[in-house]
């Protein structure tokens, strides 16, 4: 009787799944527990029951004494159902105890792809061995080879030179191409990019001191590519870093016009310093290697490019594909200035020959005789001859993929550099050692130990990377309608050993509360501790921004993807070697535990890949970036009365920062009262958090005109640095305020943060245009 009350409201199914969630804690940890009671008791009745049905006929009717036994045995099995839903509610919170303290199993098996027609049955996953978080992780990190990173490395041992677009760069990539086909990963293909590279002509680049007669100071080997050509003479005038506020410590001198100012590498990009000179009037750049920055380095001259930008800066915001004829069109990045690198003997016996005075004490590096500038009565000038030459070359990226299984079109993608000036170990080698290695034992885990990711996992390697991240540039502008839809992370390796003392870390805040957990989890190469302590409980604050020398960068700045650089380094020394010729798999070796360090950072790639392609829930802290707005806003606010005198106000921007975090209050509520079993509404989900990252591009603004529209990590007046920049001017110097352009950046920046509150609430019914 019981039965046949309850069947028809289940659609006459007997259920033999009940299926227990525990909500997402805030500390992020992802926790399910599926649990399978068994269903032979209902089966047994049903078939108790129908064998009762023909037994019974014909039997008298049942006395009282039978009806007192039935109402026993009703209560018996109701006592039976209670004590099992107890003992299975018990079971769930002990494993959720565990899961939440991390010595437990979290995560089901990863079901089908629910990409279907609503009307088809959904077909679950075969039964197969399950892998839980710890486990996995654990897994993966016993299945990592030192002797395949030391192996892999020694690929490079035996290059002098790996240009992009030359038989050694094609060679790697056919080698790169046939090991992803040896690790059975689903998918292998390469991609073809026809671009334009400036190289080194038939003869060598020339630094000259002008000075009764001339005389050659150095024609290195090394050059920089994008420079324009030709020659170009000025009074030499050192200019410490090239950084802004060098150039504005001068700007009174009236001496940085139509000269030829020597910079020393580090703190910011070759092509940001170019910049700046050339803002401030500069006719040709002169960069060496300091002494006191690079140790041991006297003769080396190193390579670059000043292109302020990645891609091809011949095809701006479009990708370049031989099947695509736009008009001839160049980037706003190109320098139109001489530039060429020299070595820092030779930047000795330029300052030799500079008597205008000593140069400030902060600015003095390892050269003993610094001077700021030449004598005014002195005829001393310096020429540049720079001989470069446009060359139209192929290039090609090389792409493994593994599927994943519940969402093979979202995707997770990690990649490395191939291509060098020089050896490139350190540049490239590393990078590309570990990728080799980290597809091989991912796909092993996921071929041999029965891991399923729901997500799919790309691994990439990259050419021109010298010139500016050029192959990876061209990949995002040639598929920029899918890829901020599809990949929702990217990891990058390049240049992940550059010293052994300290961590430098990287990444879009979304990636925070991931990289924080991550490095709880891996060892410290240096004692028995984990990279967490290594790096502190306030590590934040030591993120380094990603720029333009990283190739992480446009994965951010232009495609909107959360994007992630980590590695060990020497904080205020830089790794001698690199871009340089003696770039070397033996100088790279100097480094303490080389290969440990190595291991370190594919442990940290490789748990971030994991952990984003195995848990329900995108491990993405969509919230990081109200923290990141609330800080601007204190930052604007000390400008709140200089802007009212201009009939200005900031309250629209920050009611849009409130907008913000209403909206991200909302999703969070969202997750929380989800079905994580309803595999649609998870997905929905997911896409609102991982579409966050991309709502940071200014709508406003032309991706060929402006590629870099990230308002916090972008390039232009759109930036909210660049608006706080422009509110600073208010109070230092009130005349070069350009009240329109202020007007434009308030607008821009109070909608774009709108616009981002309003994707993240979701439906069009649900947002609201009011403040």
């Amino acid at each position: 009787f019981l039965h046949m009350t309850l069947s028809p409201q289940f659609g006459g199914e007997p259920m033999s799944y009940t299926r227990f969630s525990i909500a997402r804690q805030t500390d992020g940890d992802n926790s399910h527990v599926e649990m399978k009671l068994s269903a032979d008791d209902e089966e047994g009745g049903e078939m108790g029951r129908q064998e009762n049905l023909h037994t019974s006929v014909g039997q008298p009717r049942r006395t009282g004494k039978n009806l007192c036994f039935l109402v026993i045995a009703a209560v018996l099995l109701l006592l039976i159902g209670f004590l099992i839903g107890y003992l299975s509610y018990r079971g769930r919170m002990r494993m959720a105890g565990k899961c939440l303290d991390g010595s437990g199993r979290c995560e089901i098996t990863p079901t089908a792809s629910y990409l279907m027609d609503a009307d088809e049955m959904e077909e679950e996953i075969p039964e197969s061995r399950v892998l839980y978080w710890p486990e996995l992780k654990d897994l993966f990190s016993k299945k990592l080879s030192v002797r395949h990173l030391e192996d892999n490395l020694r690929l490079r041992a035996s290059s002098k030179s790996v240009e992009a677009g030359q038989i050694e760069d094609e060679s790697l990539a056919t080698y790169i191409h046939e090991q992803f086909n040896k690790f059975l990963l689903d998918q292998v293909w390469n991609d073809e990019h026809y671009i334009k590279l400036q190289v080194r002509g038939s003869s060598n680049n020339e630094v000259s001191l002008l000075e009764d007669g001339g005389s050659i100071t150095e024609s290195p080997d090394a050059y920089v590519a994008y420079s324009k050509n030709g020659s170009a003479s000025g009074k030499p005038v050192y200019v410490n870093y090239g950084q802004k506020e060098d150039f504005r410590q001068l700007q009174n001198l009236g001496v940085l016009n139509e000269s030829v100012v020597i910079v020393r590498a580090g703190k910011i990009t070759l092509a940001e310093k170019v910049a700046n000179a050339k803002e401030a009037g500069a006719v040709g750049v002169v960069m060496y290697m300091d002494p006191s920055d690079y140790k041991g380095t006297n003769q080396l001259v190193p390579f670059g490019h000043a292109h302020l930008g990645t891609g091809d800066p011949f095809t701006p915001g479009f990708p370049s594909f031989n099947h695509t004829q736009f008009p001839p069109v160049k980037s706003s990045g190109l320098p139109e200035i001489a530039v060429q690198t020299i070595s820092s003997d030779s930047a000795g016996r330029l300052f030799s020959k500079m008597d205008g005075g000593p140069c400030p004490a902060e600015w003095k590096g390892g050269i003993i005789s610094c001077a700021l500038m030449s004598s005014s009565q002195g005829n001393k000038t310096v020429q540049l001859k720079v001989n470069n030459v446009m060359v139209d070359r192929k290039i090609l990226n090389i792409f493994g993929a593994i599927k994943g299984f519940e969402e093979p079109d979202r995707y997770v993608v990690i990649g490395a550099q191939r291509d060098s000036w020089g050896p490139g170990a350190a540049k490239a080698g590393v990078g590309t050692a570990i990728l080799l290695e980290l597809a091989q034992v991912i796909s092993e885990v996921v071929k041999k130990d029965g891991y399923k990711p729901r997500r799919s996992i790309i691994f990439a390697s990259w050419s021109a990377g010298e010139y500016g991240a050029v192959g990876a540039t061209e990949w995002l502008e040639g598929y920029s309608a899918t890829l901020h839809a599809k990949a929702f992370t990217y990891i990058n390796l390049d240049a992940a050993v550059l010293g052994w003392k300290h961590v430098k870390i990287s990444a879009s805040p979304m990636l925070y509360s991931l990289l924080e957990r991550t490095m709880k989890g891996v060892s410290d190469p240096a004692d028995d501790s984990n990279l967490l302590n290594r790096v502190g409980s306030d590590w934040v604050k030591a993120v380094v921004p990603l720029g333009l020398g990283d190739a992480a960068f446009p994965f951010l700045a232009y495609s909107g993807i959360p994007a992630v650089s980590f590695g060990f380094y020497d904080r205020g020394e830089e790794y001698s070697f690199l871009g340089t010729a003696e770039d070397t798999v033996e100088n790279l070796k100097k480094i303490p535990r080389l290969y440990s360090l190595m291991f370190a950072a594919a442990e940290v790639a490789g748990h971030i890949a994991l952990r984003l392609t195995h848990d329900h829930e995108l491990f993405l802290d969509f919230g990081r970036y109200s923290d990141e707005l609330l800080t601007f806003q204190e930052k604007f606010l000390q400008y709140d009365q200089e802007v009212k005198e201009l009939g200005l106000t900031l309250d629209w921007l920050f009611f849009a920062r409130g907008d913000f975090q209403r909206a991200v209050d909302g999703l969070r509520r969202d997750i929380a009262h989800s079905d994580r079993e309803n595999k649609v509404m998870r997905r929905a989900l997911n896409d609102r958090i991982m579409k966050v990252e991309y709502d940071f591009l200014s709508p406003y603004l032309s991706p060929k005109d402006t590629p870099l529209r990230h308002i916090f990590f972008g390039k232009g007046s759109h930036t909210l640095q660049s608006l706080l920049e422009n509110l600073q001017l208010l109070k230092t110097s009130r005349s070069r305020v350009n009240v329109n352009l202020l007007k434009e950046q308030l607008a821009l920046a109070t909608w774009t943060i709108k616009g981002a509150a309003n994707a993240i609430v979701g439906d069009i019914w649900d947002t609201d245009n009011e403040f």
